[in-house]
């Protein structure tokens, strides 16, 4: 299967945008990913790169070819699969693009117990938002993707769903603590920590501001989740994150429903990419998700 090696050749110099650093993933020599890419080139006829002075870009023709090659590699992952499968070994590799608000304790618990039954399966996890999972589903980049307020789209496959509050982080020492539940306005009065607007949580703020006269004026802004919640350990700031996410790491910290009305849910969706087979074993840990978060519905 050497053909499928030089094929990867192709696809790590597209996603380096450099034969070096393509190169470098590759232990290869840089002479031999450019000889490869030319020979590709040569036998389509066409360029699929353009050499520019800081790199290399795909063509229109390469795009095309690139979707060819993720094609063809996310093919044989799941024949691996289904002849590991056969083997009954159970074996292979499950790539998932979550929420960050996943990472600390939901997708862990799940793997650690999904990997019960399937000692020999491994897992690469990245962290995203619904933009950057729904590219990765694209691009055959992964094969699942589960992450917050997924918009519908025809060439993606929404597995299950479930609604998810969002809940407000604050010290246990903090004033509004004593309190079963919090509304927004209450929380303005307090330095405010917040995700930024790529997540799930501040965009159903957002959402619920758009229509409130109540205002909140960030006092700082982060991608971070545990820098967000590094910040209300100074017993004032409070910060928001959905309820999945929510559960606190010790005492000193407690979570605190919103109880304005009206406010908004989340939507924590499984997908994968319409009309692509799965992985023996990554369909088979799709539907141990789903069975969890049917749980958490």
């Amino acid at each position: 299967m050497n053909h499928l090696r030089f094929l990867r050749y192709a696809d790590e110099v597209a996603r380096a945008g450099s034969i070096r650093q393509a190169a470098e993933r590759l232990h290869v020599a840089p002479s031999a990913v450019n000889r490869r890419i030319q020979d590709i080139e040569e036998e389509l006829g066409t360029p699929i790169f353009e050499r520019l002075p800081r790199g290399m870009r795909l063509t229109t023709a390469g795009e095309l070819f690139m979707r060819y090659v993720r094609g063809r590699a996310a093919d044989l992952e799941r024949v691996r699969s289904e002849i590991e499968e056969l083997k009954g070994l159970r074996r292979g590799t499950v790539r998932v693009v979550a929420s960050q608000a996943l990472a600390p304790r939901f997708l862990p618990a799940a793997i650690h117990d999904f990997r019960q039954s399937h000692p020999l399966v491994a897992f690469e996890v990245r962290i995203g938002d619904h933009v950057q999972a729904a590219e990765a589903l694209r691009s055959f980049g992964t094969d699942l993707a589960l992450v917050f307020n997924l918009a519908p789209e025809s060439d993606i496959e929404r597995l299950t769903s479930v609604e998810q509050r969002l809940m407000a982080l604050m010290h246990a020492r903090h004033p509004l603590a004593i309190a079963t539940g919090v509304r927004l306005r209450d929380c303005a009065e307090y330095p405010v920590v917040l995700p930024n607007r790529d997540t799930g949580g501040r965009q159903l703020i957002e959402r619920f501001l758009a229509r409130s006269s109540t205002r909140i004026d960030a006092m700082v802004e982060s991608n971070s989740f545990e820098f967000l919640r590094g910040c209300v350990y100074d017993r004032r700031s409070i910060s928001f994150q959905m309820a999945i996410g929510a559960l606190p790491d010790d005492r000193e910290v407690v979570v605190r429903e919103i109880e304005d009305r009206g406010f908004p849910r989340g939507e924590l969706v499984l997908a994968n990419l319409r009309g692509r087979q799965l992985p023996v074993i990554a369909y088979a840990f799709a539907e141990f998700l789903g069975k969890r978060l049917a749980e958490l519905d």
